[in-house]
């Protein structure tokens, strides 16, 4: 198939480091190898990281002073015109405006007509359902986060109703939703989405880089980390992450443990506050905090670790889809996580890794030790985590699934030119 791919949100610069960022490159690079034609089309490129197969079209927001006048006056947003906020919301809205049109003229002059159009949806963006009905082409919309309530808590949306009747819209306009998590599927549903009409694909791995065959004494030699059991963590550092958590576990491994290191890889919003304590705990010598490594260097800071933790924070309805998790796993680290959510699906206890009771800090730590104690289960559990993640988890097999749904998708009815 020749296929369209739609990232919206600015806040994905495809060629980064972002997990999503990883996660669009991946999507593009296993419907290549699938045997699939894809065309990208993003709001950002950014840079980085090499760029997926295909051709990449990069459709920036445009400066439309007119286009957000027009806006404030549509939405009687006069006294609220100057916002930070509001100034986002509105330059959001008419971007979406904007890129039906310049997603069908980039096709126009290419002379290239896809036959689906997979989407990454975006908060605020209704352009993927208009451009697949000027096409008339299947559209599968990928959902990864409920975006409203994100935006409402973390960054503030001061027009909620509308992105709630946009979100609703673009959910029941889609011919079929993917969702990472069951958490996901729910809310679609609970958007009017027909169960029928969701298909659950947890995120993925790309077993050819992430494996058992990495070597580890490159990364311990570099942070001085050799012959030392290694406690690690990947992510971005966000208050939900659970660091305090991880770092309050460690402070108890380490009475059994007191040649332990943490190997904390990442970076983001609670780094001055984690950077902080560790110098208020006097903790510099047993914690390794990293700071930013690009995604291509994963692979070898997990080789580098024994055992693998996400302490996320006890949360309700719970929706992520953690794909430090899969490839930590696929290296062939057991994981140690809080029974909630998918976690409690893709770690097995005993088998691939340790549960815990989610915000159980005690328990979190006897999981660790437990494992730090017994190599060889420690061992087992790493191969069944390797095995679990080359036959359950691969990008190559999400794209398959993908592209399966299309043949019990509508069939297009236009057989001529991209529209003009």
């Amino acid at each position: 198939m020749n296929i369209a791919y739609l990232c919206a949100d600015r806040g994905i610069p495809v060629l980064g480091h972002k997990g999503a960022s990883v996660h669009v490159r991946e999507m593009v690079g296993a419907f290549a190898r699938t045997g699939h034609e894809v065309t990208l089309f993003c709001t950002q490129r950014g840079e980085g990281n090499p760029p997926p197969p295909g051709e990449c079209i990069e459709l920036p927001a445009p400066e439309d002073p007119d286009m957000i006048a027009a806006l404030v006056a549509e939405l009687h947003l006069e006294a609220k015109a100057s916002e930070r906020t509001v100034r986002r919301e509105l330059e959001r809205l008419a971007h979406d405006r904007t890129l039906t049109a310049r997603v069908l003229g980039a096709l126009q002059l290419r002379e290239r007509r896809p036959d689906l159009l997979y989407e990454r949806y975006s908060l605020m963006h209704r352009s993927g359902v208009e451009i697949a009905a000027a096409l008339d082409i299947p559209h599968i919309l990928e959902i990864n986060a409920p975006l409203v309530e994100e935006q409402a808590r973390f960054r503030g949306l001061v027009q909620r109703d509308l992105a709630e009747r946009i979100e609703h819209e673009v959910f029941n306009r889609a011919d079929h939703i993917v969702a990472v998590s069951e958490a996901m599927k729910v809310h679609a549903m609970g958007q009017g989405v027909a169960e029928s009409c969701i298909s659950v694909l947890p995120n993925g791995v790309d077993t050819s880089r992430f494996n058992t065959a990495i070597d580890k004494l490159l990364i311990r030699a570099r942070h001085g980390l050799s012959g030392a059991p290694v406690i690690g963590f990947v992510g971005s550092l966000k208050p939900w992450h659970g660091i305090d958590l991880l770092l309050d576990a460690f402070q108890i491994v380490r009475r059994q443990h007191a040649d332990a290191r943490l190997l904390i890889v990442g970076d983001g919003p609670v780094m001055e506050k984690l950077r902080e304590r560790v110098t208020r705990e006097r903790l510099g010598r047993s914690v390794v905090l990293t700071g930013h490594v690009p995604h291509d260097e994963i692979p070898a800071y997990l080789a580098a670790m024994d055992i693998t933790v996400a302490p996320y924070q006890p949360q309700q309805d719970f929706y992520f889809s953690p794909m430090k998790v899969i490839e930590s796993m696929a290296t062939g680290r057991p994981v140690v996580a809080p029974r909630i959510g998918q976690l409690a699906e893709l770690v097995e206890d005993g088998v691939t890794g340790r549960l815990y009771s989610p915000g159980d800090t005690s328990a979190c730590a006897a999981a660790i030790s437990d494992l730090l104690h017994n190599p060889l289960a420690r061992r087992t559990m790493g191969q069944h985590a390797a095995q679990r993640a080359r036959t359950a988890f691969s990008w190559d097999s999400n794209a398959s699934r993908v592209t399966a749904l299309v043949s019990g998708l509508h069939t297009p009815t236009g057989v001529g030119p991209v529209p003009a």
